[in-house]
């Protein structure tokens, strides 16, 4: 295979880049951090879990809205890379003023965290439709996949480092205390990210686009009702789309959850740590496989492979009570949560027209977005039913098996 080119190779960096935000701030460390700084000041934990649960769900929402309008108005000539920089600018900088927050303003944390969350994911609609800009059709697979492999190696340095400075703090080998060091993996993170975003702010380029038109604003609102339309008649677009609202749901709720399971086996938050990390470098080396695969067997044969693992993940914990079944189901997350999500993108990429990529991957990250309320709330109700958490995570498997059977209607030409 040809070797790939500079801005192949400087757009799969910034998976290298952000994914240090998506370890650190939204999944390990800053959870704690908020919760700590919460109790701090008198609130319980189970309403620091839910105000975090709130703001997380209002950066959710004010997304899901914006993504398909932002992605219409950045499809003009010129405009993709402007708004990539502005809300890449506004994570950085959001996640930089985490450290700087006293610990009694515990809301100002959850203020600044929605501001780095939006940034950081509104970054991600331009970043992956700037996919058709930087691959041919016939290498997306393996560029997106190469993308998240580099991902998960990128984040499990800073994720290493901050957690060397937290549990050095907690031992006292160094002078810090907890709160100082949660500071410091914040200021990792921030470094991190805007450090390894420069090659594709240099080097990556809007190649498709549409040329500007008068009113701005008033077009982009015609356009995206026309983008409506077009998926509707669209049959590989509208039914991929729905296979992955339901695929993806599962995928996000066992990435999202997998800390609470632990927990509730006793698994200890150093420990848990550990675990997250050799998670990371595990499914490096997989999503970088399921590229290839996907290159031998077709992106679709290896999505239906990706959404099998998971159906046995959510059989396996089904019957979970063990530190060591913690374990087992967390390397078989790792083979496939990056690869599964690599050739989604991908696979989506190739049924979207060039010009048009940004709205059409604003609907795509809609689609992802709204599809994260329907797992939490199956946990929920299942939970409540059967007063049972391991069966809570088994109802996941509805999810799985929708997404797959919508899957098999997607035309076999487009895979």
């Amino acid at each position: 295979m040809k070797r790939f080119s500079k801005e192949e190779s400087s757009w799969m960096l910034y998976d290298w880049a952000n994914s240090a935000y998506s370890v650190i701030i939204m999944t390990a460390v800053f959870p704690l951090f908020f919760k700590a700084a919460a109790a701090e000041n008198g609130v319980s934990a189970a309403d620091s879990t839910a105000y975090l649960g709130y703001t997380i769900a209002a950066a959710t929402f004010i997304l899901a809205m914006l993504s398909p309008v932002l992605g219409t108005i950045a499809d003009y000539k010129g405009c993709k890379k402007r708004f990539f920089a502005f809300f890449f600018l506004i994570g950085v900088a959001g996640t930089a003023a985490l450290a700087l927050i006293p610990g009694e303003s515990w809301m100002l944390l959850l203020i600044c965290y929605t501001i780095s969350t939006i940034g950081f994911a509104g970054s991600n609609v331009f970043y992956d439709a700037f996919l058709v800009d930087v691959a041919a059709k016939e290498r997306m697979n393996m560029v997106s996949a190469r993308g998240f492999g580099l991902g998960y190696i990128g984040s499990t340095i800073p994720f290493l480092l901050s957690i060397a400075v937290i549990l050095s703090a907690q031992a006292e080998v160094i002078p810090l205390s907890a709160q100082t060091a949660g500071r410091i993996a914040f200021l990792i993170t921030a470094a991190w990210w805007g450090l390894f975003s420069i090659p594709l702010l240099l080097r990556v380029r809007q190649r498709y686009y549409i040329e500007r038109e008068p009113r701005l604003v008033i077009s982009s609102f015609i356009r995206l009702a026309g983008t409506l339309k077009q998926i509707r008649k669209h049959r590989a677009l509208f039914l991929f789309l729905l296979a992955y609202f339901f695929y993806i749901d599962g995928v996000g709720t066992i990435i999202t959850m997998s800390t609470s399971y632990g927990a509730d086996l006793g698994i200890s938050a150093a420990n848990l740590l550990i675990v997250l990390f050799v998670t990371q470098v595990v499914a490096a080396p997989f999503s970088i496989l399921y590229g290839r695969l996907a290159e031998r067997f077709k992106g679709k044969t290896m999505l239906y492979a990706g959404i099998g693992v998971y159906m046995i993940v959510c059989t396996y914990a089904y019957f979970m009570d063990s530190a060591f079944d913690f374990w087992v189901l967390a390397m078989l997350v790792a083979t496939s949560q990056g690869g599964i999500q690599a050739l989604s993108r991908s696979y989506f990429a190739k049924l979207v027209p060039k010009q048009n990529a940004n709205e059409f991957f604003g609907f795509y990250n809609i689609f992802g977005k709204f599809a994260s309320i329907i797992g939490p709330l199956l946990i929920a109700v299942t939970a409540q039913l059967t007063g049972n958490s391991s069966a809570a995570v088994f109802s996941l498997i509805l999810l799985f098996v929708i997404g797959i059977a919508i899957l098999a209607f997607v035309p076999e030409e487009t895979a």
